[in-house]
């Protein structure tokens, strides 16, 4: 175990080393708290919303704490752990989710999608794009959609998705391909989230 006294800041221990160190020294897991909070937030408030993010949030790291002795120490970032965590506590808000994604859905029917000048489908915008996401994001089954944004907003390669949903990275890689197929289908062979397959 690497002494927190050896570095008081914990700037140079990594994730696996800060979580054993915390064992015997808990305040040790704030500096986990610190590095990696504001990122579970950004993904929670994409899914759900600011104010759910929070308690997201809040819930993620006190799992993480209560869980950690059983962390794999041969890990030496535990984004894929935290990510894990939050895809399972998102999903007791799945109604919330749902509702914010039905509500974004809406929109793609009262405005149209944007094209540049040339009327190219590959240049939809940003804003135009995320409506009809919404839509496409409510017919995927919780286990599709989670995969997908784990890779697509979490930016986790393949092998880390697996390790955040516990599955193989072999189902990994089939799941993704099937749920990439539906999203190009049903935005004209857009692939708004520019996934490769190499990706991983």
């Amino acid at each position: 175990m690497v002494s927190a006294r050896a570095l008081p800041d914990g700037s140079a221990l990594d994730d696996s080393a800060l979580i054993d160190g915390s064992t015997a020294e808990p305040e040790l897991f704030a500096l986990l708290f610190d590095r990696h909070a504001d990122e579970i937030y950004r993904y929670a408030a994409r899914r759900l919303g600011p104010e759910p993010a929070e308690d997201v949030v809040a819930e993620v790291f006190l799992i993480a704490f209560r869980t950690r002795r059983n962390y794999d120490r041969s890990r030496r970032d535990a984004r894929p752990w935290l990510y894990g965590i939050a895809t399972n506590v998102i999903s007791q808000h799945r109604r919330t989710e749902n509702r914010r994604n039905k509500a974004m859905a809406r929109l793609a029917a009262e405005r149209p999608t944007q094209f540049d000048e040339g009327g190219s489908i590959d240049r939809i915008t940003a804003a135009g794009m995320q409506p009809r996401l919404a839509k496409i994001l409510v017919t995927l089954s919780a286990a599709e959609r989670n995969l997908l944004l784990l890779v697509a907003w979490a930016d986790l390669s393949y092998e880390e998705a697996a390790v955040a949903l516990g599955i193989p990275v072999g189902t990994v890689r089939s799941r993704l391909h099937r749920v990439r197929a539906k999203v190009r289908r049903a935005l004209g062979g857009v692939d708004p989230f520019g996934l490769e397959p190499s990706h991983g």
